[in-house]
């Protein structure tokens, strides 16, 4: 597996002297670096744990070095953990969008490509907390104990891209129940085509989702 594309570095600076106010930036930072992250890469599960993994070590070791009074090591991770779960809501649309699009082709839900797009859409919750799970197995002391009371409360609440993944899945689905009652036409070798070339085409949406966002960004002040 590549190398995540985020600056791990600098994720792990910004924990490191990140204040108890700062919440706002630390979500952000680990939302844009889990942004990075995905997009150097097909959106398969595998690699979706793997920069999820990273990006969350990385916050872990800003943490486990910002240990001072008024800092609550908790905090800082829910903050990387609610970062990575906005992130990940953007990952989970960019599927939608382009297995929506494949069904309006004409493709076929229960191709082999595309029964398993599906099927991973239900695994997105699990595959997250496997990949925290797997970072706070590297902590320290005080921060594998932040990590116990993270994973403690995204096992009783769950995360809004684990939801949304789920919901996902039955929409598609529902979708694909009208599109075979319908006339459409379409060429089922084209379909296919597109179907087995379904993760680099959500790799796609993704990083057009992330361009139309910085382009709406405002610009800096001098």
């Amino acid at each position: 597996m590549s190398k995540p594309l985020f600056d791990a570095e600098a994720l792990i600076a910004m924990f490191e002297g990140a204040s108890a106010k700062q919440g706002a930036q630390l979500r952000k930072a680990a939302s844009d670096a889990t942004m990075a992250a995905l997009q150097g890469r097909e959106l398969t599960l595998k690699n979706m744990r793997g920069a999820l993994k990273a990006v969350a070590e990385a916050a872990s070791a800003g943490a486990a070095k910002n240990l001072g009074a008024g800092i609550d090591p908790e905090a800082l991770l829910d903050q990387a953990v609610a970062g990575i779960d906005e992130a990940m809501l953007k990952a989970v649309e960019a599927n939608r969008v382009a297995l929506s699009t494949l069904v309006a082709q004409g493709a076929d839900l229960r191709e082999k490509h595309l029964a398993k797009a599906l099927a991973d859409l239900d695994r997105v919750e699990d595959t997250m907390y496997s990949a925290f799970k797997k970072a706070s197995e590297g902590a320290a002391a005080p921060v594998a104990a932040a990590w116990a009371g993270v994973l403690e409360k995204l096992q009783a609440g769950g995360t809004l891209s684990g939801a949304k993944a789920a919901g996902t899945a039955e929409q598609v689905a529902e979708q694909m129940q009208g599109a075979m009652r319908s006339t459409r036409a379409a060429s089922m070798r084209a379909a296919q085509a597109l179907a087995e070339s379904y993760t680099a085409m959500v790799s796609g949406v993704l990083i057009g989702m992330a361009d139309a966002l910085q382009a709406k960004a405002p610009a800096k002040k001098k």
